[in-house]
């Protein structure tokens, strides 16, 4: 009974000035009858409005709970005939029987008006009823943008509308008012639909078509979309979709003629990478990512049933994925477009962290994670990386590299460089287009010493793989014109919070991230990406504020005791980059007899000019001196080094096993 009612209102609501019309006009029924019509339906609008309610499974207990219940729209709608009903009745007047349309049309300026600011908006609201997938996915704020900019059309036709209802009621005869409230009123409507659905369908064909690498086919993008270019942009030198296609087929009939279950897979091309790394992935093999090729290291972690993949020359042992591309026989068109299923949930990925002692560690990681996480970030920036090219100064085989400057850009089809910027100098070409720059603070700070002022057209720059101050960020933001979106994040835990140090010091955590703080005052993260239930236990030490964002304390394995005192490596690092003579430092806890420090550091120009000519010794009296102001003399360095530059690695790491290294050797000035 009560959905026939639901029906019937419906249907009344639209046609109400049709009926009025009807009433008055056609079959000049009084204008009190007429009224008490109206009387009538508010109480069909009331007994729609109200009822009980009960738990769906009828029992006696039920049938005691059962709760009497309203609907608040129905209800105000019989509310507000039944006052227009009875005015009319006791006045003889029609016109507040043509006031309906217009508290219509308010009540629903109202309803879509308040949720202009108590967001999201009623229409992204029906967007997300409709298509559950939209919140969280790549392009939801852009598709909430949109959204907005359609509320506030409809509000502005609201106000309109109510406006030409009042004057068709006040100053118009009754067949003007019924032509416009049940006639013209509802063909604009029907024109704003009409032209929202086609300006839609133009908006959709701008939004990011995200195809992960678990997820795409053959024909996910067309066959001539770039995907990759060398050089600049603007050169032309492209490698299409096609070609991807051609290539994967190729790296899979190699694989097929092998039964090896693990493959290592080295390759600076980062065409080439992606080429066989999706290969690998479509057929289920294992892969191992390293940026080390040293004999030395491939002979630890390789078993002899492994192949090793490459596009490095003449390393030992390896197959070279150029010649095997390169030589290998065209693939059928059936070959190029059978895109084997690749279940992200069953892949291994192996990549090489080196914590917090510089030794390699291996983690055990999967596409699902990944893609997870590039869906996330794109979520957060997608709309501004859309709109540009992607260029890389790290290497793709560590996991911030490969899910920015790799699968980020494969699965939101944005073409990406061939190969990464070595040298702050490359930069001075990139001025034809705008650019995402995925980069890390060591190499932004090595642009920011070479260069004054970059001619690059809106470029958005992603920092990671450490902090970057925010002298350094000022200072890029001055030469680059973009101040660097800081991402934090580990492989163990993908990304986890971001911040623009602009903005502040305080990092803030991805929506999906839930951070706490342990006893020891380190971090505690859990997230989509970390598969323990219990998070993932981080040595970074930190203050979080009430608001959930937190502040980087250091780190609990740089906190060392030297002879019962305690002392931060970090603070005495920065204690040496405060005194303006030093541009690079690395503070490290050393033991023979017994424990004590040693720092291995690189000049400023004005370090090298004050020091121009002085003895080791001198030197290390200066700094020695210069800490005393700080520190007690017994947690001082007692070894030191002075080096153009620091050991570093592709992410712009210190290689501190390297660095260790160099105090192996006793100088005469050192003090033990």
């Amino acid at each position: 009974m009560k959905a026939f009612l639901k029906v019937f209102i419906a249907i009344i609501s639209v046609l109400y000035p049709v009926l009025v019309f009807t009433l008055l006009v056609v079959y000049k029924f009084p204008v009190r009858i007429v009224s008490l019509c109206v009387v009538f339906l508010a109480l069909v609008y009331f007994l729609s409005a109200t009822g009980a309610s009960s738990d769906s499974v009828p029992s006696e207990k039920n049938q005691k709970s059962k709760k009497f219940s309203f609907s608040i729209k129905p209800l105000a709608s019989s509310v507000f005939l039944l006052a227009a009903g009875l005015i009319c009745f006791i006045t003889n007047s029609s016109l507040f029987l043509k006031l309906y349309p217009i508290v219509v049309c308010m009540t629903m300026l109202f309803v879509f008006g308040i949720t202009l600011f108590n967001k999201p908006n009623i229409i992204f609201r029906f967007a997300t009823l409709q298509d559950k997938s939209i919140k969280g996915s790549v392009n939801a704020k852009r598709i909430e943008k949109y959204c907005l900019k359609v509320t506030y059309i409809w509000c502005i036709f609201f106000i309109l509308n109510s406006g030409a209802a009042a004057f068709t009621a006040i100053f118009c005869s009754d067949k003007i008012w019924t032509l416009y409230n049940c006639g013209i009123s509802y063909g604009i409507m029907g024109l704003i639909f009409a032209v929202e659905f086609i300006i839609r369908s133009f908006v959709n064909k701008k939004m990011i078509q995200y195809y992960p690498i678990s997820k795409f086919n053959a024909d996910s993008r067309k066959d001539d979309f770039v995907m990759c270019y060398e050089g600049t942009w603007s050169e032309k030198n492209y490698k299409t979709w096609k070609e991807f296609l051609v290539n994967c087929a190729k790296v899979r009939k190699f694989i097929s003629q092998n039964d090896a279950e693990k493959y290592i897979l080295h390759c600076n091309d980062y065409w080439y990478f992606i080429c066989t790394y999706v290969a690998l992935l479509q057929c289920k093999k294992q892969i191992a990512l390293t940026a080390n090729i040293s004999d030395e290291f491939i002979k630890e972690m390789r078993k002899p049933e492994d192949i090793f993949l490459t596009d490095a020359k003449d390393a030992a042992g390896s197959f070279y994925i150029p010649a095997l591309i390169e030589k290998a026989e065209i693939p059928s068109e059936e070959e190029i477009r059978n895109c084997p299923q690749i279940i992200a949930d069953e892949t291994k990925i192996h990549m090489f962290t080196s914590g917090s002692t510089g030794k390699p560690k291996a983690i055990l990681q999967r596409l699902t994670e990944f893609e997870l996480d590039n869906e996330f970030i794109l979520s957060l920036w997608g709309e501004e990386f859309g709109k540009r090219k992607s260029i890389a100064t790290l290497s793709h085989h560590h996991i911030y590299g490969l899910l920015f400057s790799m699968m980020l850009p494969f699965a939101a089809g944005i073409p990406f460089r061939r190969f990464r910027i070595e040298f702050p100098t490359e930069f001075e070409k990139m001025t034809d287009t705008s650019y995402l720059i995925i980069s890390v603070p060591a190499f932004l700070k090595r642009t920011n010493e070479v260069e004054d002022k970059l001619d690059l057209i809106d470029p958005f720059i992603v920092a990671s793989g450490g902090v970057l101050t925010p002298d350094v960020a000022k200072k890029t933001d001055k030469v680059f014109g973009f101040w660097p979106m800081e991402v934090y994040g580990s492989t163990e835990t993908s990304g986890i919070a971001y911040r623009q140090s602009k903005n502040g010091l305080e990092w803030t955590p991805f929506d999906n991230a839930v951070l706490t703080k342990n006893e020891e005052g380190c971090l505690n993260i859990k997230s989509p990406y970390i598969k323990d239930p219990e998070g993932f236990q981080t040595a970074d030490l930190v203050d979080i504020h009430k608001d959930g964002r937190f502040i980087l304390m250091g780190r609990k394995d740089s906190i060392v005791k030297i002879e019962e005192k305690r002392i931060s490596l970090i603070e005495v690092e920065n204690r040496l980059l405060q005194s303006g003579f030093v541009k690079d430092v690395c503070v490290l806890a050393m033991s023979d007899r017994r424990q004590y420090l040693v720092a291995a550091m690189s000049f400023t120009k004005e370090g090298t000019d004050k020091f121009a000519g002085w003895k080791k010794f001198d030197i290390n009296m200066y700094f020695h001196d210069y800490l005393l102001q700080f520190f007690e003399n017994i947690v001082i360095p007692k070894k030191w080094r002075y080096l153009d530059a620091l050991p570093m690695d592709l992410q712009g790491k210190k290689k501190k096993l390297e660095i260790q290294s160099l105090f192996t050797k006793i100088e005469d000035d050192d003090k033990i």
